[in-house]
């Protein structure tokens, strides 16, 4: 009797490192396709901590007092949060597979007759089971649990990548329309003026009421256009307000106040792609999926294979407590069983597991490639938006001239209402393109931070 546990505990030692089914190792870089360096970057260093908090480089205080808000209050967050929670909780519950278990009982009763005295009785008793890992099974499921909270943690710092670049981007979006209702506002002052004056040479019969109908026109072509962008202030508000956990209304009043565009950084340092692998919390993610589904591998195989189950109790019964050590009684058991014919559904499953790593692995590669293409992307829109950014530059100075001199001209009755109508329409697409490649050069930046895998790295417990 005391020969067995021991046994059993050596046999126990001696499977434990004879796991059925392959061993995970990651996929190097290179067998990935993984270039050496991007096509418009120049390899530079990229700092971690930059990349934790990237939107601070915007240096706007209202901006960054809203994405501390997000990382605690969003709901988003909050549901993935739960998930690795969950997803822990299955990997405690895949070691307990490695321990025995044990259930306890106790009974207490009381005998009655009228022809004896009466008597009580009293019982414990245990019973223990205990699952030999003989093949690996129970090991590999731990490993496939593992990896999944791995994943779960990875899921979680990828929505938290994303409401951070959502934030910044419809943070972005409320200062742009807050730029063109100022635009649309000043135009209208321009355009109001012009009507008068057009009106007034109207009456003093200078010119025909032509001037004043067109002037009209566009006052009023000016005055349309403004409710149209108070729709798209109001929208980034309001999806503001709820990435923020908060409800559309009085909590985002403070950012109704006008104020500018954010100004992108000009030195943005992207690494090489390697780094993009470890950096980019969906790509990790899919590795992890990756090393799962490896591992169930060998948790279906071991399935084909005998498994070893100990059994034991104890117990006992007196009809006093005191006595209840007089007599124990007890036993160990032990079992071996094997499928013997089921149909071919266990080598199904083995095959059935191998299908979904071999799937796995396609889709890891996939988020390698897709994640590589989203930093080209970005790089490219970026470079775009630069470029753009000093042509419009030079387009709104030579604009804001024309209109200076047309206004000045149709005053003095030197040129005509239609010149100054085109100089004023030119002036303001002007205005508004420039406005709007200030906001593109700023979304450039969010598009690359985000296809850099910024955003989560300082998170607290993650796996780096």
């Amino acid at each position: 009797m005391r020969i067995r546990p021991f046994l059993t505990l050596s046999l126990a030692a001696l499977t434990a490192a004879c796991a059925v089914g392959p061993d995970y190792r990651p996929t190097p870089a290179i067998d990935l396709g993984v270039p050496d360096t991007y096509t418009r970057g120049g390899g530079e260093r990229l700092s971690p901590l930059v990349l934790s908090i990237w939107w601070k480089r915007f240096n706007d205080p209202a901006l960054n007092a809203l994405i501390d808000r997000a990382m605690t209050e969003n709901l988003d967050l909050a549901q993935s949060t739960a998930r690795l929670k969950q997803a822990r909780e299955s990997l405690v519950q895949a070691r307990a597979g490695q321990l025995p278990s044990v259930d306890g009982s106790a009974g207490a009763g009381r005998n009655f007759s009228n022809s004896s005295a009466d008597r009580s009785s009293f019982s414990i008793g245990g019973d223990a089971a205990w699952e030999i890992d003989l093949f690996g099974g129970i090991s590999r499921g731990i490993e496939a649990a593992r990896a999944d909270a791995e994943g779960a943690e990875y899921d979680l710092a990828a929505v938290r990548v994303a409401i951070v670049s959502e934030v910044v981007t419809n943070y972005v979006q409320l200062r742009l329309a807050q730029e063109q209702i100022r635009i649309a506002r000043e135009t209208l002052t321009n355009d109001r003026e012009n009507y008068d004056i057009a009106r007034w040479r109207v009456q003093a019969g200078l010119v025909s009421s032509l001037d004043e109908e067109q002037a009209r026109a566009q006052l009023a072509r000016t005055a349309a256009s403004i409710p149209r962008i108070e729709t798209s202030f109001s929208g980034a508000l309001n999806r503001i307000a709820v990435l923020t956990g908060q409800a559309p209304g009085a909590a985002t009043q403070a950012l109704e106040k006008s104020e500018p565009i954010p100004i992108a950084p000009t030195d943005i340092a992207t690494g090489v792609p390697a780094d993009t692998l470890r950096q980019r919390p969906d790509i990790r993610g899919a590795e992890r999926t990756l090393a799962a589904a490896t591992a169930r591998i060998g948790v279906a195989e071991a399935e084909l294979y005998p498994a070893l189950r100990i059994t034991g109790n104890i117990g006992t019964s007196a009809f006093s407590l005191g006595g209840l050590a007089d007599t124990i009684t007890g036993g160990l058991f032990s079992g071996l069983s094997q499928t013997i014919f089921d149909g071919g559904r266990r080598r199904s499953q083995v095959r059935s597991q191998q299908a979904a790593a071999e799937g796995a692995f396609a889709a890891y590669r996939q988020s390698v490639l897709t994640g590589l293409e989203d930093v080209e992307n970005a790089l490219v829109a970026l470079d775009s938006s630069r470029a753009r950014a000093e042509q419009l530059a030079i387009a709104l100075d030579a604009a804001n001239n024309s209109a200076i001199l047309a206004r000045s001209q149709y005053r003095a009755g030197l040129t005509d209402f239609q010149t100054l109508l085109q100089t004023e329409q030119s002036l303001l697409i002007a205005r508004e393109s420039y406005a709007a490649i200030q906001a593109d050069t700023a979304l450039s930046i969010v598009q690359l931070y985000r296809a850099l895998g910024g955003g989560w790295q300082t998170m607290d417990g993650m796996t780096q």
